[in-house]
């Protein structure tokens, strides 16, 4: 199926959120302490309604019977176009919140700006998560000054994920010819125009929790094009399973 650029746009956004937010349901149970355990599943909420908002819309936008639903879990690994950080996988605590942390300060950035949009059903969603992913950022900032600070050990976890997971993050700031386009239009945010916000965010709190930003690496990119890591594919299969056994079941 072929999208037009602004039902593209829109899915980007959405599967980042959905990708996100499949991957911090699977702390449910998990997670190290239970006001953690509650507060990733309250995240992984919040991008679920965003994702459920924006996918919502594409589907709108592209017609052709289509739903969320349909949208969520009828599209195989080609067909989502998050961004690759978001599908990386949970490893341990500081994996997940370092990976969190990097995607809220983007989040908040991108969402600001996208509430400016000349697309009111864009800006109103934009809006309406602004709220949820300032908390965000707030609960991951603070986790990851209080364990770079922490012991020599969680310092170095911390650390040690931050090097893991920085190449993933240039990908945030590559604008393509779509993105281009429907930024000069008013439409869409550059991502370009993001960076120095986010680096501002980012570079602050890694200095306040005593990390060192990683040297310059080879960044990968791809997944606003559907090019994925081995990571994705896993994920689709575990959350699109019931869907898929069951086509078009109702509760």
């Amino acid at each position: 199926m072929t999208y037009s650029p602004l039902t593209t746009y829109t899915l980007r956004i959405g599967d980042t959120c959905l990708v996100l937010a499949q991957r911090l349901t699977g702390w449910c149970g998990h997670a190290p302490e239970l006001e953690i355990d509650l507060a990733l599943a309250n995240i992984g909420l919040d991008l679920l309604g965003q994702a459920r908002n924006f996918l919502t819309y594409a589907a709108e936008l592209q017609g052709e019977a289509l739903d969320e639903d349909k949208l969520a879990f009828g599209r195989d690994e080609r067909q989502y176009c998050n961004v690759l950080l978001a599908e990386q996988p949970n490893g341990d605590f500081a994996d997940t919140l370092m990976r969190q942390y990097l995607l809220d300060a983007w989040h908040v950035a991108l969402f600001e700006r996208l509430a400016q949009s000349r697309d009111t059903q864009l800006a109103a969603i934009a809006a309406k998560a602004i709220k949820e992913v300032r908390y965000h950022l707030r609960f991951s900032r603070g986790w990851l000054v209080r364990l770079g600070n922490g012991t020599e050990f969680s310092q170095q976890k911390m650390q040690h994920s931050l090097n893991k997971l920085w190449r993933f993050s240039g990908e945030m700031f590559v604008a393509d010819e779509l993105e281009i386009s429907l930024a000069q239009q008013g439409i869409a945010v550059d991502p370009r125009t993001l960076r120095a916000t986010w680096e501002a965010e980012v570079f602050g709190a890694l200095l306040e929790a005593t990390l060192v930003k990683p040297q310059e690496a080879q960044y990968r990119t791809g997944g606003k094009q559907g090019l994925h890591t081995e990571h994705l594919g896993p994920l689709l299969a575990e959350m699109q399973y019931l869907q898929r056994a069951y086509p078009n079941q109702q509760w």
